[in-house]
């Protein structure tokens, strides 16, 4: 089988070398010039584990290319997959469709043939069929059939995720349309992936309801977070005792500062003007993006608290900047949030990141780029973890201390354990468990 993947981003990218390597002769189109000319000498242009080997591997093989022209891309195809950007519009949050829909229109112009057109993209309810009509009014003799098919990819995991998936979605209403999609995903049989199949509009909205779901637990147990702080309660002993519970299950309970990344964010506020423009009001994904939103802002305020109240004229060294490890991406990262407002209250920022700072520089102006974690913890008055990379997970506490000004340590990601810091004499502070200053406060409460 021959399939078209439209746009080299981070959905297109992976789901062109993925498709490769089940033996489907791939061609990925971009119209970025130099991205394209980056792919064919093997430079890729995003980070995630494992894809410069599989992109290699499978233009060595002859079965992945690369190219600007999409008139030769897509007549050979027997499916074209739609994967470009679908951001936030600026001002009322709702996706914008701009790119899915110049892509659908610039596929017809080429069609050859009866082909599967697919919104890989995540896209909202509808969007299948306005591709539909795109395509027929420009192309009215043209032999198709759309079918959605979302992707499910975790940034950092993601070949993993594609190869090893816990279900692929497949929605549309032709039976051929259905046939070909089942015969792209052959491989998967032999591993029996369960393979739903739906409407378009049901598949459009899995995606949503999925991502939404998932960041409605991060919100949740944050929340829960907050409140054992105040009764002296530890939330990861709580995460457990209700992550076991099958209807509830383990995953996304872990608290932090709020979530970020390409999808969460611009999904759900996505799928919360849906509901209000079919006047079918989300009020529980509503409060999760305000919740999340505020609680972003609010991390500044607790590395100023465990810095006394001020931070100003204060060196804080910031380990982790991307919006999670093993990707470079900084979309809605809460280091956006809170490296600007130490800097407003007054701090010097000293930053680290293994993948995330060539992005980051671009977004963080007036932050000290380091070369390492110890790096930028030399001469800091206080360090937060903002990213939970591997190696910010055994540090030496010894030489942390001899290279800071103060021990004082603000761990937003719960990578270390309060009482082993509290014996290597740092002044420790982290998210939903207690402390021994927070157990007094508690117990005064009581008494």
């Amino acid at each position: 089988m021959r399939i078209a993947v439209i746009g080299t981003g981070y959905v297109g990218l992976v789901s062109g070398a993925c498709f490769s390597e089940f033996g489907v002769s791939t061609m990925c189109v971009d119209k970025d010039a130099a991205k394209i000319e980056r792919l064919r000498r093997g430079e890729i242009p995003i980070y995630e584990p494992g894809l410069d080997d599989l992109v290699a591997k499978n233009v060595k093989a002859g079965r992945l290319g690369f190219t600007t022209d999409i008139e030769h891309a897509v007549p050979e195809a027997d499916a074209v997959f739609i994967a470009v950007g679908t951001p936030s519009r600026r001002g009322d949050g709702h996706a914008d469709l701009s790119y899915v829909y110049a892509a659908a229109e610039e596929i017809a112009l080429y069609l050859k043939g009866y082909t599967v057109i697919v919104t890989k993209s995540t896209v909202p309810v509808g969007t299948g069929r306005e591709v539909a009509r795109i395509v027929r009014r420009t192309r009215p003799d043209a032999e198709f059939d759309v079918a959605s098919n979302p992707e499910f990819l975790r940034e950092g995991s993601a070949i993993g995720d594609f190869m090893r998936p816990d279900r692929v979605v497949i929605g549309t209403d032709s039976d051929r349309a259905r046939a070909v999609m089942r015969a792209l995903y052959r491989p998967l049989f032999l591993i029996e992936t369960p393979i739903v199949t739906t409407s378009l509009e049901t598949a459009e909205m899995i995606k949503y309801a999925a991502n939404t779901f998932l960041a409605t637990k991060i919100t949740f147990i944050n929340e829960i977070a907050d409140l054992c702080e105040k009764v002296g309660a530890d939330v990861h002993d709580v995460a457990k005792g209700i992550g076991l519970d099958g209807r509830i299950g383990r995953k996304f309970l872990h608290p932090g500062p709020g979530y970020g990344g390409s999808c969460f964010p611009k999904d759900t506020l996505a799928l919360v003007r849906t509901g209000q423009d079919y006047g079918s009001p989300l009020r529980i994904v509503e409060t999760v993006v305000d919740v999340n939103d505020k609680r972003k802002k609010a991390m500044a305020s607790r590395i100023v608290e465990a810095c006394g109240g001020s931070v100003k004229g204060r060196t804080i060294a910031v380990l982790g900047v991307s919006f999670k490890p093993n990707t470079d991406d900084m979309r809605d990262a809460p280091s956006l949030d809170v490296i600007p407002a130490l800097q407003e209250a007054g701090a010097t920022v000293r930053a680290y990141d293994p993948a995330g700072m060539e992005e980051a520089t671009k977004l963080l102006p007036g932050v000290t780029w380091c070369e390492s974690a110890y790096d930028a913890l030399a001469d800091a008055d206080a360090v937060t973890i903002l990213t939970e990379w591997n190696e910010f997970r055994a540090l030496d506490l010894k030489r942390v201390r001899e290279l800071m000004k103060a021990p004082v340590m603000v761990d937003l990601r719960n990578v270390y354990n309060p009482e082993d810091m509290e014996m290597a004499g740092f002044s420790y502070s982290c998210v939903g468990r207690p402390s021994r200053l927070m157990l007094n406060a508690v117990e005064k409460v009581l008494t």
